[in-house]
């Protein structure tokens, strides 16, 4: 246990909470991972001794407060496919009753950038207008209102950081994810375009220790804070540094907004997809510069080094996969 108390990670399966575990442990601390699957914790966590695992049933609040109870700071990563959007406020809330119930003092939500809805400024900050014109862009809004409303409540202190975009090793719900897989097939690369706008990315593995040094912060309470990419860069760019990567000449094939509302005929994710194209035609370049001066130096893996440890750990995966042995018949029987 830190000396400012249980830390208890809300959702710590997702690729965010994998990062901010990792930096954890790098500082020898003691950890909550709170999940529906006993069986996915005892896998992704179950070999580390600093690392408390405990479920939840987000719908009971028994359960909720059985979770968060002992608990100093709660970090709120908790992921919702798009097709289930409107029950981020609903389970954010559920999550701070229960965590104002039992007495924990800080809480941290890992936002996005989809409650500020179109860019009005080549550079957003903090203090740009929130006033999404999507649903999904909504109900950020609508969980992040509740958070801060807490924390102006004085029950509990709250604060959020925003990410753009984000890549890296074992991530596959990216933008870049199929141009990786594509580079190291030798297949085309599909991609959702224009892939020639302004963008930016985080390597998620420099997200952890921003999330741990900012739930230590105490002035990083009561107010919101973003978190920019490497540097602005395009999709077409980094899909041909991936491909460069492996020695291959890049293979693209970018869908286009009418031809992803066409598969979003047969794709429900690609479907909801299909709402926030926005973000791809109207660059939201982020303003960092109030959460440096806060933490300090921010640790941002260049664009180049990113992709390289991206495949590296993808390679990994493909030869234990390989190592593996195949599955005998019976295992597909469903149970």
């Amino acid at each position: 246990m830190s000396e400012q108390g249980k830390v208890a990670l809300f959702g710590a399966s997702g690729v965010i909470g994998q990062s901010v575990v990792q930096a954890l442990r790098a500082q020898g601390r003691e950890f909550r991972v709170v999940g529906r699957s006993m069986s996915s914790l005892r896998r992704e966590f179950g070999s580390d001794p600093r690392a408390e695992l405990v479920t939840w049933n987000p719908e009971d609040p028994a359960s909720v407060r059985a979770a968060a109870r002992g608990v100093h700071t709660l970090i709120y990563l908790v992921g919702l496919p798009y097709t289930d959007f409107r029950m981020h406020p609903v389970l954010t809330r559920r999550t701070l009753e229960g965590a104002i119930a039992e007495g924990v003092k800080r809480l941290v939500q890992i936002g996005t950038l989809y409650s500020f809805g179109r860019p009005r400024a080549e550079r957003v900050t903090e203090e740009h207008p929130r006033e999404p014109h999507t649903f999904k862009g909504k109900m950020r809004k609508q969980q992040e209102d509740l958070v801060l409303e807490a924390g102006a409540s004085g029950a509990i202190q709250t604060t959020i950081l925003r990410l753009p975009d984000f890549y890296g090793p074992n991530v596959e719900r990216s933008f870049l994810h199929g141009a990786f897989r594509a580079a190291l097939d030798g297949k085309h690369a599909q991609l959702i375009g224009p892939i020639d706008r302004p963008h930016e990315f985080v390597f998620v593995p420099d997200v952890g220790p921003v999330v741990t040094a900012l739930m230590d912060e105490p002035r990083a309470y009561g107010r919101t804070w973003n978190l920019g990419g490497a540097g602005i860069t395009t999709q077409r760019e980094l899909a041909e540094r991936i491909f460069a990567e492996v020695g291959r000449r890049p293979k693209l094939m970018v869908a286009n907004r009418p031809m992803l509302r066409v598969l979003g005929l047969f794709d429900p994710v690609l479907r909801e997809l299909f709402e926030m194209h926005y973000l791809l035609t109207e660059p939201l370049i982020v303003d960092d510069s109030a959460l440096r001066s806060l933490l300090g130096e921010v640790k941002k893996t260049p664009y180049a080094e990113g992709i390289r440890l991206s495949l590296a750990a993808m390679r990994e995966q493909d030869a234990a996969a390989r190592r593996s042995p195949a599955p005998v018949s019976a295992s597909h029987t469903p149970a």
